[in-house]
């Protein structure tokens, strides 16, 4: 049996049915060692790619099964999956070997009577290919173009009537892309210039971010836990567009900052930076292995002016009534913006979280606000680009908040924009999809 399709496999059954994530599941494998760097990628590629098919792959198991789907053993439910992704997606990889393949991995798992099941769809597959053609004409489109991108029909629906039809393809495009690997240079140890000539002198290429003068672009990189800029804190991992909202705080030296929704403490640890790490930044957050994290991370970048606090960020005006200088609601939202970073995630949204994060947003939002003393700031950011969750919150919050109005977030930016509340789309600004607008208390 190929160990690395097992490895594969094994990950993939456990984000189907212990709801691992992806990337974190991955990882932890990899870790174990004993693959060459080919099967290192194979298996990176395997999962990614399966798992982030997801119901395109069910879709097309069901035109070759004569029974249900979801009555089928879920491990062989899943080498099936891995088994249709290499016929349908894999070029490089042999009919003959993701069949056989597919057969042996159902024999070690325990099923040589299901093994014979495994073997009739993947041969049938093969043989009639034209069974599993996605369909075509008129009033299949919304379908077809589901199932060609690999993303959720209510999804694919929604971005067709906001955007239009060619425009949600290349969103949906987009997410379909490997993101690259961005930094964010850490400034209390060094410059931008000099971060990328030790990328360059480890054997990496690299370019600068066009977004803000600290963000740098890895173009191919290896183990992360082998970069040793990145372990001795010269760097921080953060996506381009999250740079984007610690320059609309602007935090000064010497304030009182509250992060109030702080994990993962990318732009926890981008404040302390912009604040030469004098000040006092509080950062939030409900579960305590994520504050660890945050602190890990501000111990390797230098940083000693963050106070972890485990608290619930809709009671956080409680503990600084009108006391913050300025104050960062980063809100747990559905994450449409970030797509492409979580293979996995596309599957695990609903229509209901457009209705439900909104109301929790909103509670957010006015606990920060009731922490923010007289002509300080608050600053609404979320990774996602559904109006309910973004403009629709702040004006909400706006609406019973008159103490507060709207500040321009597009000039604060490092490199400016019009809007005064940022919109920024995957498929117009090539990045990840981001929300930031910005309210001054009077």
């Amino acid at each position: 049996m190929d160990k690395a399709r097992a490895r594969a496999l094994k990950i993939i059954n456990a984000v189907h049915e212990q709801e691992a994530y992806a990337n974190v599941a991955l990882a932890k494998e990899l870790r174990k060692g004993g693959l060459s760097d080919m099967d290192r990628r194979f298996v990176t590629e395997l999962v990614y790619g399966t798992v982030k098919a997801g119901e395109t792959l069910d879709w097309i198991i069901r035109q070759y099964i004569n029974r249900p789907l979801s009555k089928v053993e879920p491990i062989i439910r899943d080498i099936l999956r891995m088994g249709v992704y290499q016929l349908r997606y894999m070029d490089k990889v042999p009919a003959s070997a993701a069949c056989n393949e597919s057969v042996e991995l159902a024999k070690h798992c325990g099923h040589a009577g299901l093994a014979k099941f495994v073997n009739g769809v993947m041969r049938t597959m093969v043989r009639e290919p034209e069974k599993g053609a996605f369909p075509e004409g008129k009033g299949k489109a919304t379908v077809q173009l589901a199932l060609a991108q690999q993303h959720p029909e209510w999804l694919v629906r929604r971005w067709i009537k906001e955007f239009g039809y060619e425009e949600a393809t290349r969103l949906c495009e987009f997410n379909n892309q490997q993101a690259p690997l961005s930094v964010r240079t850490n400034t209390l140890k060094t410059n931008r210039l000099e971060l990328m000539l030790q990328l360059v002198a480890a054997g990496l290429e690299c370019e600068k971010s066009s977004f803000t003068n600290e963000g740098v672009i890895i173009k191919s990189h290896g183990s992360l836990d082998s970069l040793q800029v990145l372990q001795e804190g010269y760097c921080q991992v953060q996506d381009e567009s999250s740079m984007l909202v610690a320059h609309v705080v602007d935090p000064q030296p010497n304030e009182l900052i509250l992060d109030v929704c702080s994990a993962p403490g990318g732009k926890t640890t981008h404040m302390a930076a912009l604040m030469d790490n004098r000040g006092r930044i509080v950062a939030g957050d409900i579960y305590q292995h994520k504050l660890d994290r945050i602190m890990d991370n501000a111990n390797r970048l230098g940083i000693s002016i963050i106070e972890p606090m485990l608290i619930d960020a809709r009671e956080i005006w409680q503990e600084f009534p009108q006391q913050a200088d300025r104050v960062l609601v980063d809100a747990p939202c559905s994450g449409l913006g970030v797509l492409r970073r979580k293979p996995d995630s596309r599957w695990r949204k609903t229509k209901e979280l457009l209705t439900e994060l909104p109301k929790l947003q909103l509670q957010i939002l006015k606990s920060a606000g009731a922490a923010v003393k007289p002509g300080g700031l608050l600053v609404y950011s979320t990774c996602t680009i559904a109006r309910e969750e973004n403009q629709d919150v702040v004006k909400a919050f706006l609406e019973v908040a008159s103490e507060f109005s709207l500040v321009n977030a597009g000039e604060r930016l490092p490199v400016p924009r019009t809007e005064d509340m940022v919109q920024l789309y995957p498929q117009r600004d090539g990045t990840d999809g981001f929300f930031i607008a910005c309210m001054r208390r009077k």
